[in-house]
């Protein structure tokens, strides 16, 4: 099943199949190591929804939730 990043649960992990938006977010997505392939899992959610923290690549990294609105996962 795939869906958005941005409506993950803490926990839950999968494997990125598709990087969306355009310009800027798109380049500073993957220069963080979101690419498609990689594998990931949300660690944490602020109260509010925004921001998230994931596990990725071995390293910690906390996203805007419209950041994540671009990332298409595929759950475990």
């Amino acid at each position: 099943m795939t869906k958005l990043l941005s409506e993950f649960t803490v926990g839950e992990s999968g494997k990125i199949v598709a990087v969306n938006g355009e310009g800027k977010i798109r380049r500073r997505l993957f220069d963080m190591g979101v690419t498609p392939g990689a594998e990931l899992t949300m660690k944490k959610k602020a109260p509010l929804g925004d921001p998230i923290e994931i596990n990725i690549r071995g390293y910690e990294l906390t996203l805007r939730k419209t950041e994540a609105a671009c990332v298409e996962v595929e759950t475990k």
